[in-house]
């Protein structure tokens, strides 16, 4: 196990960007930036010696600072959407920046992606942590939020990503709500269309949204629609119906209700690519999982790792979090967290189907 740091590049303002890669003994390895904090490569072992790349990611730093489509970034301090660019917390109302039509998306236009993180090498945790200081009004949410990001890689092959804030000054309660936008690809970063993979999600109901992506309120039961992942199918099967839910998200882009959640990591998706047997398990202790599969990708999205090429459905995310919106539906768990003390979260993100053999020589 080791952690190697090395320089990235500069962004378009200059910052020098560094690279930190996780690996363990079964030759598999995990690459973060302290540009956003973002996932930038997943390395697992495949046949005669080689490596595959399950995360879609760009090779230039100044893309990630702008990264269209948040690929692989720490997300907050509030991840997916609320109604109106606004809400009142305290008596306070606070205005967000509108950058989906009248609503905010992943926390505006300048996001988490756009700062460089302080990081931290833990050696012996095969971990790096990234730190950032936000202070009261940034975005426009209120209080100073000391936010960190810690993520490891364990020799299940299992990148663990821990969250921790704190609400330090300026206010009694502020939102708090990070996400990473990791896209994968278990067939690898420039495979293309994801429509054969096979994902299972452990969710009786979603979060049904309007014609602008904004939760109505309703939890809808997946039974009988083609958001029914309790058994494990594939991506492409159901997700050019003409139900009304997928016309408007152009596929799949919504949230599903963690069953049985009770604020305990727990097991709430797989995934898995029957051409090459890999598989992914996602853990998380939040109450809801975003199932993205890359609607949007495509037309004006940069050019990728090794000049790929990143098309629609050339990946999916699973973005643990509380629900979009949440602040406006009072009976949903709120992304709220009060002055002094630290709230942690916990996802991980494990990796399979490959024998440490495939990666040797």
């Amino acid at each position: 196990m080791a952690v190697k740091e090395r320089i990235f590049g500069t962004d378009a303002t200059g910052r020098t960007a560094h690279l930190f890669t996780l690996t363990n003994r079964a030759g598999v390895s995990a690459t973060f930036t302290d540009l956003g904090a973002a996932w930038v490569g997943m390395e697992l072992p495949a046949e005669g010696g080689k490596t595959v790349d399950v995360i879609l990611g760009y090779d230039d730093p100044a893309i990630y600072e702008r990264n269209p489509g948040c690929l692989g970034a720490i997300v907050g301090r509030h991840a997916n959407r609320i109604a109106g660019a606004g809400f009142t917390l305290d008596g306070r109302r606070c205005q967000l920046e509108k950058n989906q039509g009248e609503n905010n998306l992943h926390s505006g236009p300048d996001g988490w992606w756009k700062r460089l993180f302080r990081a931290e090498v833990l050696e012996e945790e095969n971990a790096v942590r990234f730190s950032i200081e936000e202070p009261d009004g940034s975005q426009g949410f209120p209080g100073a939020l000391s936010f960190s990001v810690t993520y490891g890689l364990t020799e299940e092959n299992a990148v663990e990503i821990h969250y921790a804030g704190t609400l330090t000054a300026g206010a009694a309660h502020t939102v708090f709500n990070p996400t990473n936008h990791a896209y994968f690809n278990l067939a690898g970063h420039d495979a293309g269309e994801i429509d054969a993979q096979e994902v299972w999600i452990h969710a009786d109901y979603f979060t049904p949204t309007d014609a602008v992506s904004i939760p109505t309120g309703e939890l809808r039961e997946v039974a009988g629609t083609a958001f029914d992942f309790r058994q494990r199918k594939p991506v492409g099967r159901d997700i050019g119906t003409a139900e009304e839910q997928l016309l408007l998200g152009h596929g799949y882009d919504h949230n599903f209700v963690v069953k049985d959640y009770d604020g305990l990591v727990r097991l709430v998706a797989e995934a898995c690519d029957p051409a090459s047997g890999r598989t992914l398990a996602v853990y998380t202790d939040r109450p809801g999982l975003q199932f993205y599969t890359a609607n949007w990708l495509g037309e004006g999205t940069p050019i990728g790792k090794e000049g790929a090429v990143y098309r629609k459905r050339g990946g999916y995310c699973f973005e643990t979090q509380c629900f979009p919106d949440a602040l406006h539906h009072p009976d949903w768990v709120q992304p709220v967290i009060p002055a002094g003390v630290t709230v942690r979260s916990t996802s991980i993100y494990r990796f399979g189907g490959f024998t440490e053999e495939e990666g040797t020589n």
